[in-house]
């Protein structure tokens, strides 16, 4: 891999927020997912992140520094992971007023597993993201292979056990009708908040660009480091320490070094590229609505 100009970035000691991503497995088969696109990437290959790796990298006490853990995938689900829920019951034991977090599909696991996953979140700003597209006749289009009825049971379970539920909608031509009933849905079901977005990782012929929603500018000639100000560092699911997902989202050229982050590197500017109408990651969110 070529060498990249480079900026300082945060020492260990200072990080406040871990991303991990317990698994690259997942059952899902979305089309711009790096799953799907990045032809490194082998399917069969089945990594489950163990506490034991996590501690290999960053040690007890530094976990009990951190403000925030959350779980989500480039390749995998965190509800996919065998040591998802092991995983987060050890960062609540070492670091008790730690919030815990995750982004998924809900289409996997238990209703069981929901439940026992939000009497470990049980802290105020615990939170799961449910990657929801539509409803039942429009979310496969994009989250194919995720079965309606067992994810509303998922998500029900968690809501009624407990949990803060966030519902986020990644909007598309074929799926924008639906955008003020899939609102309603998650206030009726008991979500804590609601957010739609346009995706920033492009379109195709089946997933068209929304009708009177803004397109994400990404005319960027600098970087906006997410990860730096948010003092966060990223494990994937093979164990490795990344600056970030995104520059942990190519197989083949996994970026490890977290002491400096590349400048010009064409994944930044496309995450954390900084336009006139702020970064290009900021932009996606074009509405936020707090349900209770």
């Amino acid at each position: 891999m070529a060498s990249r100009p480079t900026t300082r970035m945060l020492n260990l000691r200072d990080i406040k927020v871990l991303h991990i991503e317990s698994t690259d497995v997942c059952q899902a088969a979305c089309a711009l997912c790096a799953r799907e696109t990045d032809t490194n990437f082998k399917k069969d290959g089945q990594h489950h992140l163990s506490m034991s790796q996590i501690l290999q990298v960053l040690d007890k006490e530094k976990i009990q520094q951190l403000d925030k853990m959350f779980m989500c995938g480039n390749y995998g689900d965190p509800a996919a992971g065998k040591n998802t829920l092991d995983i987060y019951q050890e960062f609540r034991h070492i670091n008790p007023d730690i919030v815990l977090g995750m982004n998924t599909n809900g289409g996997l696991q238990t209703t069981f597993w929901w439940y026992e996953l939000a009497k470990i979140m049980n802290q105020s700003q615990d939170y799961v993201v449910f990657s929801i597209d539509g409803l039942e006749s429009t979310n496969g289009t994009y989250r194919r292979n995720v079965v309606w009825n067992k994810l509303m049971s998922n998500a029900r379970a968690f809501i009624e056990a407990g949990g803060s539920a966030h519902w986020d909608m990644l909007v598309y031509r074929h799926n924008q009708h639906e955008v003020d009933s899939c609102e309603q849905l998650a206030r009726d079901m008991g979500f804590t908040w609601f957010r739609a977005k346009v995706s920033k990782r492009g379109f195709t012929e089946s997933l068209q660009f929304p009708t009177a929603w803004q397109p994400i500018q990404k005319q960027a000639t600098s970087i906006s480091c997410h990860a730096l100000k948010e003092q966060s560092v990223y494990i994937d699911a093979q164990g490795r320490l990344g600056p970030c997902c995104w520059l942990g989202s190519r197989q083949k050229d996994f970026v490890i070094n977290v002491d400096a982050i590349p400048t010009q590197d064409p994944v930044c500017l496309s995450a954390c590229g900084q336009t006139a109408h702020g970064t290009v990651f900021d932009q996606q969110w074009q509405r936020e609505v707090a349900l209770c």
